[in-house]
């Protein structure tokens, strides 16, 4: 269990280096899901920057970045980091 907390609080401090909010207290990720600091690497990887906010909602990060300028709203795997869903924030 000691581990879990030092892996949120790692991804807590890598998220604020990348600038974004990260609400890991309201909802805790699955067991053995990626750190954060991978999900957002993997997300920016893909052309998806800035992150404004990312949050655990139902099992899933949410997240909120931009890709071309346009304001995107993510629901991605916390295991695998995937993408599942890519919607224009309205």
């Amino acid at each position: 269990m000691k581990t879990r907390h030092l892996t949120i609080a790692t991804a807590a401090v890598a998220a604020s280096l990348f600038g974004v909010s990260a609400a890991v207290a309201s909802e805790k990720p699955p067991a053995d899901s990626l750190p954060l600091a991978e999900i957002v690497t993997t997300i920016e990887s893909q052309g998806y920057a800035p992150i404004t906010e990312i949050s655990m909602d139902d099992g899933v990060w949410e997240v909120e970045a931009y890709k071309n300028n346009e304001e995107r709203e993510l629901r991605v795997d916390p295991m695998t980091g995937n993408v599942l869903s890519d919607r224009r924030d309205d």
